[in-house]
């Protein structure tokens, strides 16, 4: 089943802590992965950050949102048990708990207005109650990164061919191939002949080297291609290389490159964008947001 939104956690979370006793958040998400019968996968299935587990954030966002309600409290860091209110509503066999059942309590409407003295009677200002705040994070900056990859891919397809392979060549670099700029820079774009632009070397130390194709191309890359790309690396008796290209691959072309004993990478355009972002090459930082939380050791003086 797909991974349940935080706010279909909170009834279930809460049934967990009706024992009356104190629970860790990881007993809790262990408990309830087991109750939504997700799968390892959909468990270990991370956000779009790959810093945390989906699952286990929205169930600590769901266990926030009830301590802000007054159904749970904390116990000690990374510990919550259930609070009076909660074991109260428990007793009224709720169909379902969510932000529109939290907002009878005050304190739940005061901790998420930015405006102590907005009426009580506005809409909170929540854009997606089905999203946690981490969620909403995640997406706004998911989409971000699609529209400057788009806009990146296509201003370096407009740039002239030497401009191309500076490009390949920083990114490379950054990459830690080449050793440094200058000997990049050497490498690439000298050779140009027999389906091969360029050779790299591998390490600092050159031990090995990859010989590289790169196409600043809109149209996508076909079979035959590849295949004279594999025929020049044999004629070089080279074990890899990288084909680079702004636009895409065919699926023969991906295919043959898995039935070759010559190890041959490709990159297609969104991929380049991407590696171009990830290493601040052709971009550059506008803003800074930090999300922060709460240190509890400062405050237990441990």
């Amino acid at each position: 089943m797909p991974i349940p939104d935080f706010q279909t956690i909170m009834l279930p979370l809460l049934r967990f802590a009706g024992d009356k006793q104190e629970h860790s958040i990881r007993e809790a998400v262990e408990f309830l992965g087991a109750e939504f019968h997700l799968t390892d996968a959909e468990r270990r299935e991370l956000l779009p950050s790959g810093q945390q587990e989906t699952f286990a954030n929205r169930v600590n966002w769901s266990k926030t949102y009830l301590k802000k309600a007054g159904l749970i409290h904390s116990t000690r860091r990374g510990y919550f048990q259930i609070s009076e209110r909660g074991i109260s509503d428990l007793q009224k066999k709720p169909s379902r708990i969510d932000i529109k059942f939290l907002r009878q309590y005050r304190e739940f409407i005061d901790g998420l207005k930015p405006n102590l003295k907005q009426d009580l009677s506005e809409e909170l200002p929540i854009q997606n109650e089905q999203a946690t705040p981490t969620d909403t994070i995640e997406a706004v900056h998911q989409k971000l990164q699609a529209e400057l990859a788009s806009d990146l891919l296509e201003q370096i397809r407009e740039t002239p061919p030497s401009l191309f392979e500076r490009i390949v060549v920083e990114l490379l670099v950054k990459m830690g191939y080449g050793g440094s700029r200058k000997d990049a820079g050497k490498a690439i774009g000298r050779s140009g002949d027999e389906g091969i632009d360029g050779i790299i070397n591998e390490d600092k130390l050159g031990l090995d080297v990859i010989y590289i194709q790169a196409k600043r191309w809109k149209d996508t890359i076909s079979r035959p291609e590849i295949q004279k790309f594999a025929g020049a690396l044999q004629g070089q008796r080279a074990k890899k290389g990288i084909f680079i290209t702004t636009s895409g691959f065919s699926k023969e072309a991906r295919e043959f490159t898995q039935k070759i004993d010559i190890k041959i990478i490709l990159i297609d355009g969104e991929q380049l964008a991407q590696m171009l972002i990830d290493h601040n090459v052709g971009v550059s930082t506008v803003q800074t947001y930090e999300v922060k939380r709460i240190d509890s050791d400062y405050f237990t003086g441990e």
